[in-house]
């Protein structure tokens, strides 16, 4: 802290100004060295560069949602949706980063009110300059990605994609184009197979899920699982066409169980439950690729079913 002191003598007669204080004080940034410190922008292009927005199916919305990225990150909250509970854990843990997998914004804005919970949560984000990413079809489509999160905590082995694949080309880091394959369902192995009963009472123990829908118990043993978080109702017939024993995904209309007795065992997990391990694929980018950005798993459940 440096103290000046100034004595101004102006005439004989009126201004005598007996000190003028000058406080300098040094600024104290959050948690990391200036050296050290990151952008916002450089998060949201560790995660681009894992899943490229090219990825996302057309209807999708992922990427940058709400404001500046040009701002040093105090800390990153990682979360499965976006809602005003979301933010003030954000506030509470002193992050100005959110980075979600479900889009905030899916519609197009006409205003910023308090119409909705999307209106309330940007102006709550704008209001106490927080950022908001999202990573969404982008994610679930890319190597490593929601998908093999998911096999991963099943113990699948041998995991591959399947169905339609898409190929994009997209410019890495150092300014060279690439390849990026992707796909929207995963395929693979379990460990040991299992009855269909026990597959089941897998899938609630390792997802926490409080029940699991499912058609007619599967007579044989399974062993090769399909899976898609989230909405994955579409890829069941390019399941049963890869020699699936089971499909598993987080929701699906009831006339999708029809006429599939005893050829593939249907597993319905609930959305959250499917892709609640996200956050844990952001942590593990950010922390690779943006050494020095704090990192919080979302406490806040922001599912909006409840099992009774």
């Amino acid at each position: 802290m440096l103290v000046v002191f100034k004595y101004l003598f102006i005439n004989k007669n009126v201004l005598f100004v007996h000190v003028i204080l000058c406080f300098f004080v040094n600024l104290h940034f959050t948690s990391y060295k200036a050296t050290d410190s990151v952008k916002i922008k450089e998060v949201l292009h560790a995660l681009e560069q894992f899943a490229p927005l090219p990825l996302q199916e057309g209807f999708d919305n992922a990427g940058l949602q709400v404001g500046l990225t040009e701002v040093e990150v105090s800390g990153a909250l990682l979360c499965l949706d976006v809602n005003e509970k979301i933010v003030d854990e954000a506030v509470a843990l002193g992050c100005n980063l959110i980075v979600s997998h479900h889009p905030l914004i899916f519609k197009k804005l006409h205003r910023i009110s308090d119409d909705n919970f999307v209106q309330r949560t940007v102006y709550k984000a704008i209001r106490h300059d927080i950022a908001i990413v999202s990573m969404h079809t982008n994610i679930d489509n890319a190597v490593d990605g929601v998908n093999f999160k998911i096999a991963e905590k099943m113990g699948l082995k041998n995991v591959r994609f399947f169905g339609d694949k898409k190929q994009v080309i997209v410019r890495g880091s150092d300014g060279e184009e690439r390849d990026v394959m992707g796909a929207s369902g995963v395929m693979g192995e379990l460990g040991q197979p299992l009855a269909a009963a026990d597959f089941v009472a897998m899938l609630k123990q390792k997802f926490h899920a409080s029940s699991v829908q499912c058609n007619e118990l599967l007579q044989r043993e399974i062993h090769t699982v399909a899976l898609c978080g989230g909405s994955g109702a579409f890829l069941l017939s390019d399941a049963i066409a890869a020699g699936a024993d089971a499909f598993v995904t987080g929701e699906m209309h009831y006339h999708d169980y029809f006429d599939h007795e005893q050829e593939i065992q249907i597993a319905v997990m609930g959305h959250y439950e499917s892709e609640q391990f996200t956050n844990e694929i952001f942590k593990s980018i950010i922390e690779e690729k943006c050494a020095g950005v704090k990192c919080h798993l979302a406490q806040t459940n922001t599912n909006p079913i409840i099992y009774l």
